[in-house]
Parts: C-alpha cells; structure tokens; sequence
C-alpha cells in the first residue's frame, strides 16, 4: 500500500464538494467514496443533495444510496466497509477521492475510531421509543447527569449523538467521554485533506437558494411519501423533519421551509467548527479555480514520495 494516497474534501453544506471532487476524480482517474451520512439512504434524494445523474456518471461513486432508512447503520458499519471498499479499490488506483461534511465520519476513516464495547441492542432500541414518545430534550437531560463533559461538546441536537452516548453510558456504567481519544492504528495510506470555505454570508445565501431549489424539485412530495415512516432515525433529519411538523398540522409551509434553512444553516456552523479543529486541512476558498488545487494536490503526492 506504499505510495497510496486518499483525498478528503470536506467543507459546510452547499459549498461545492461535489463538483469539486468529480473533477479531481476525473483528473486522476480515479473513484470517490462518500462520506456523507444523509445520502446512504435509497429513498432520500431531494433532501439530502445527492449528487446528479451527471455528476455520478462523470465519476464512480460508493456509498450513494446503498441502504434503506429502515436499516440501521452506524459509523463504525461505515469505518468497516468503507475502508475494505478503500482497501479493493487501491488495488487498481493508486489515488482516491472521499467526499463528505459529515465530521464524524470522514474522520472514522482519516483516523479511525475510539473503540467502543459491544452493548445490548434494546438499550438503544429503548432510547429510539423515548426519542419517539418524548422528545430530543429529555434525553439531553440524560446525558447531561450522566456524563457532562461530552454534553459540554457535543453536538447535542444531533439525536444519532446523543443517543449513542446515552447507549454506552448506560450499557457500560461508564461516562460516555471515557472511551475517546484512545490511541488508534495508523492508516496504511497517505491522505491529502482538502476544505472548501467561504464567507459565512456566502454560505448561509448559498444554502437558502438551496432549499428553494430542493422544494421547485419536489422536495414537498418526497417527503410525503416518507412521511408514514417519520420515527425511522434516518428521517429525523433536516429538510425532512420541518415538513413533517407541517403534515402533522403543527406549521404552516412557509415557516417549515424557513425554519429549514435556519437548521441548514446552523448544521452548516456546526461543520466548521468541527473541521476547524483539525490542522491538516489545506483550506481554499469555493472560488479557487479545480485546476489550481489538483496542481497543489500533485505537488504534495509528489513531494512524499
């Protein structure tokens, strides 16, 4: 596995990711693995901004709509398959492209993660039904007595977080926090990390004419049809929530698609503070011309050689 090299292009939500590593596949002839938790989901295509017939036939894509919502899949299931998946693919390319915004798991595969113990399967099947019965706020509650330090910083309105951390505490007795930043393996290939910024105006702009354009493409009617299947865990997510609060009555239309766009645009905050954190990423602004990073992309292959 000398020599083998993974780009990660990460960045907030409806910032270019995808353009841009279609483009750098096509430069090095090469695949991409999506590292995008949203769009694993067959039926979700509208709301999470899968990418185009186009742009998945310019480029081979892995891990676009692979499973149902009804199939519980975690990142340690992702870590697991997507690095076999990295581990064939080398076979055959001695470059690869991962694209993604979702922190934790584009980081399960750059660094792996902190290993966990295995714990009864009702225990989160429990905190699904709570989840479902009550509300997000109750089991933010929980995890805050049993472990505040990971409540402290956590992204707590994340319910897939939250619940995986009330799951372990409970499962295990322990806190939660006590299982990270163990030391890891390292990977047996080199990784190049890319990141796509803009002004936070830009971005915010960029993801309202977003949903504009996800609701004139029919974004309403894909909902609707998943709306029978709302408690399902995948479904609990933005663009798809909002609306179903209005199938329930409980908000008129308008107001769900703003309040999509205010929980896009706080989702897109919250993934730069998590990618900021790490100082591997090589930043560039959305405007930077392809050519300019895949020439920067070379020159580093080059020079660790």
């Amino acid at each position: 596995m000398n020599n083998k090299v993974l780009i990660s292009v990460v960045g907030p939500t409806a910032i270019g990711k995808t353009a841009l590593g279609v483009y750098i596949a096509n430069y090095f002839d090469t695949e991409i693995i999506s590292a995008d938790s949203r769009q694993f989901f067959k039926e979700m295509s509208i709301g999470t901004a899968v990418p185009s017939l186009e742009e998945l036939a310019a480029a081979k894509h892995h891990f676009i709509q692979h499973i149902s919502i009804e199939h519980q899949y975690s990142v340690g299931d992702f870590e697991k398959e997507a690095i076999a998946k990295l581990h064939e693919l080398f076979k055959k390319h001695d470059v690869l492209v991962m694209v993604g915004g979702s922190g934790l798991y584009v980081k399960s595969i750059t660094e792996g993660l902190d290993d966990f113990p295995e714990i009864n399967p009702e225990i989160r099947q429990n905190l699904n039904t709570l989840l479902e019965q009550q509300d997000l706020q109750s089991l933010k509650e929980q995890l805050k007595e049993l472990d505040p330090e990971y409540f402290e910083k956590a992204d707590i309105e994340n319910p897939h977080r939250v619940i995986r951390a009330l799951e372990i505490c409970i499962g295990t007795g322990e806190k939660f926090s006590s299982f990270l930043n163990q030391k890891k393996g390292k990977r047996n290939f080199d990784i190049i990390e890319i990141g796509l910024t803009a002004d936070r105006q830009i971005i915010y702009d960029r993801i309202n004419l977003r949903v504009d354009i996800m609701m004139q493409a029919g974004l309403l009617a894909e909902a609707k049809k998943l709306y029978p299947k709302k408690h399902l865990n995948a479904l609990n997510t933005v663009g798809y929530k909002e609306l179903f609060s209005y199938f329930d009555d409980e908000i008129e239309l308008e107001f769900a698609i703003s309040e999509i766009k205010k929980n896009t645009r706080r989702f897109a905050k919250r993934q730069l503070t998590w990618f900021r954190k790490n100082n591997k990423i090589n930043w560039f602004d959305y405007k930077t011309k392809p050519e300019e990073i895949t020439k920067f992309i070379s020159e580093e292959i080059n020079t660790s050689k």
